[in-house]
């Protein structure tokens, strides 16, 4: 026997399917309209896409899978509020020992390279 909660989530998926269909003919419409209507104005365009596109997107979220971004968007805004940020000084003088850094790193691979190309021009002539 097949429990309840099983045949709403079937369910669901059944018409998440014509809900992602329909969102993909929205952008459809939205890219070849705006090749269509190309000598429109672009101001025209532009809100017309955006409309679209605001449409496409409270279809998407009405899936389990838009349902599902949803919350991933306000958890991961969440976390970035417990960022701990760095101070001025903290990035000022990170900053400071990683172009330190590189600038060491790129003399010794230049002086290498220096080496190994009067090496090689000596060895071949």
């Amino acid at each position: 026997m097949i429990p309840m909660e099983s045949k709403a989530v079937q369910s669901n998926s059944r018409f998440d399917v014509v809900k992602w269909l329909v969102v993909f003919v929205l952008i459809a419409v939205g890219v070849v309209g705006n090749q269509y209507f190309s000598a429109e104005s672009l101001l025209y365009r532009v809100l017309a896409l955006v409309g679209l596109a605001i449409v496409a997107a409270l279809v998407a979220l009405q899936t389990t899978r838009g349902r599902r971004f949803a919350t991933l968007l306000k958890e991961a805004r969440v976390e970035i509020r417990k960022v701990v940020w760095p101070t001025r000084p903290e990035l000022v003088q990170t900053t400071v020992i990683v172009v330190v850094f590189v600038l060491v790193v790129s003399l010794l691979l230049w002086g290498m390279d220096s080496i190994i190309s009067l090496l090689v021009a000596g060895f071949i002539g």
